[in-house]
């Protein structure tokens, strides 16, 4: 195992063994027990009850953290003609398409984010093995494989999320940095957790998130109790 930083093992000991925590109190917690110099991203890691192997129990989604993410994401777009033209006046970073194909083939990834028209995806879904692990394939599931390229590009730089479970049935996600406020981490967390529990198969039996943890970048991850599904009570 790692040798622990000082820091690291002082933020640690801030955390009660053993307890689990309200979401709310988990974010609050991870902020004061950030030690980084850095404005740190606040992480998000569920373990699901699903079984990743069977296609009726892939979770994978996307939400609009009603905060954002506080990054502003670079976004890269495969378009032509007016359809490029369209991303470029959406803010978009990186736009074209059998140029930006070759770049990416060569292995150039620099970018958070991709989002495609329809008839270029025939040249895109070459990129597989490239863009593939890092979840940066576009696909019409999380909305980025359209021909509304400009609504697709605000809607990640105004801080839209994509999560997948990976083999081992965790889910990681951000929800903003340590300089937020408890309150908006509280409510970027529950706008997220509602599509998860949205998107939960029918198929999967039993208790659908079994373990949850808050952290950030650096900090130790903080349990927060699976079975809060309701962040907030209803006014």
């Amino acid at each position: 195992m790692a040798k622990r930083s000082k820091a690291f093992v002082a933020a640690a000991a801030k955390i009660e063994e053993d307890k689990f925590y309200a979401p709310v109190d988990a974010v609050a917690l991870a902020k004061e027990i950030a030690f980084s110099k850095a404005d740190e991203t606040v992480e998000v890691a569920f373990r699901l009850g699903v079984d990743p192997r069977k296609a009726d129990q892939m979770v994978r989604g996307t939400v609009i953290l009603p905060h954002g993410t506080g990054k502003t994401a670079r976004v890269l777009v495969f378009a032509n003609g007016d359809k490029a033209e369209a991303a470029i006046a959406a803010g978009a970073d990186f736009v074209g398409s059998d140029d930006l194909i070759a770049k990416i083939a060569g292995g150039w990834t620099d970018f958070d984010a991709a989002v495609a028209t329809p008839d270029l995806m025939g040249k895109v879904g070459r990129l597989g093995k490239v863009l593939g692990p890092r979840n940066l394939m576009p696909n019409p599931k999380t909305g980025t494989v359209t021909m509304d390229v400009a609504k697709a590009v605000s809607e990640i730089k105004g801080g839209k999320i994509d999560f997948r479970v990976d083999k081992h049935s965790n889910l990681h996600f951000i929800i903003g940095k340590v300089s937020f406020d408890a309150q908006k981490l509280a409510e970027n967390y529950a706008a997220a957790l509602d599509e998860v529990l949205r998107l939960k198969p029918s198929s999967s039996k039993g208790r659908y998130i079994t373990k949850a943890t808050v952290a950030s970048s650096f900090g130790p991850g903080i349990a927060v109790d699976p079975n809060v599904t309701k962040v907030f009570a209803d006014a």
